[in-house]
């Protein structure tokens, strides 16, 4: 078994332009920093009704929970 080194690939013989775009947009994604994921018990009767609200929104279900933690947590501030 060879051992190959990645720079010794065809790919980097050629030259390379970098998306300034992309690279903008990943800086502003890392700027705003990562969620953090989190776990919550809900009766299936609930995650039916968020499921069937999100099918006719066009969101996944956990988006729609999202939405609907931020805006309590936005009302609560307000009050």
């Amino acid at each position: 078994m060879s051992k190959y080194y990645a720079k010794s690939q065809k790919g980097y013989e050629e030259a390379f332009e970098f998306d300034t775009k992309k690279i903008l947009e990943a800086m502003k994604r890392a700027k705003k920093g990562r969620k953090v994921p989190t776990s919550i018990a809900l009766e299936p009767a609930t995650i039916k009704n968020l499921k069937s609200i999100a099918d006719k929104i066009g969101v996944p279900y956990q988006v729609l929970m999202r939405l609907f933690i931020l805006e309590g947590l936005k009302r609560v501030k307000t009050a």
